[in-house]
């Protein structure tokens, strides 16, 4: 399958590498079509692997990620292209982190909006989807890294979509527990997860955690 990433940091480059591992052809996307991460993507994935400008990766691909940074989604989406994101699914990566006065970062949208929410409405025609904004980046392609059972979240407003990303974080990554938390609207508590992820990075000093769901 053709695949569009956009985004060329260690989120993309963490689900880009995994996808051209498995056999897709992937197009890493970025703001300019010679950027020195996306090059250096490509030299060490093979024959499968491209790069080119956000618009050249969200033409090409037949399924979108978005990994790009939160603050700067809305923007890189537009340089993607409208025309280019119709009728696909976006799986949306990214995080509103707002590092403008250090860290911890803060969320730019909270509470009653979410970024999931903001790239809905600015593509109506586009199916997003939101998903894996809740690990690491590692942990997004190998869940494994986490021992024991762990979920992974999901949400968007088109059911088919969210059936298709089930199936590809399931038989693709791996991910045995994927819990569907209903339409875009649940993008607002995944992002504002975040929070509650960084501090308990830091208690543990490592990345490699996730949360278990438990009903009673």
């Amino acid at each position: 399958m053709k695949i569009g990433v956009l985004g060329t940091g260690m989120v993309g480059n963490a689900i880009s590498t995994k996808l051209a591992q498995l056999g897709h052809q992937v197009r890493m996307g970025s703001r300019t079509a010679d950027n020195p991460k996306a090059s250096d993507w490509v030299k060490a994935n093979g024959a499968k692997a491209s790069h080119g400008t956000f618009a050249d990766s969200a033409a090409y691909g037949e399924i979108l990620f978005n990994c790009t940074a939160g603050t700067a989604s809305l923007e890189a989406l537009t340089l993607a292209g409208a025309n280019n994101l119709r009728g696909k699914i976006l799986i949306d990566i990214a995080n509103p982190l707002d590092f403008s006065k250090g860290i911890p970062p803060t969320l730019s949208v909270c509470n009653t909006d979410s970024l999931g929410e903001q790239i809905q409405l600015a593509f109506p025609e586009t199916k997003v989807v939101k998903t894996l904004n809740t690990v690491n980046c590692n942990v997004m392609v190998k869940p494994s890294l986490v021992p024991g059972d762990h979920d992974m979240f999901i949400c968007g407003n088109d059911s088919a979509a969210k059936a298709r990303v089930t199936d590809i974080l399931k038989n693709w990554f791996g991910w045995k527990s994927v819990f569907d938390l209903g339409d875009i609207t649940g993008a607002r508590a995944m992002e504002m997860f975040l929070p509650i992820w960084l501090r308990l990075m830091m208690k543990f000093q490592t990345p490699s955690f996730n949360v278990k769901i438990v009903k009673a």
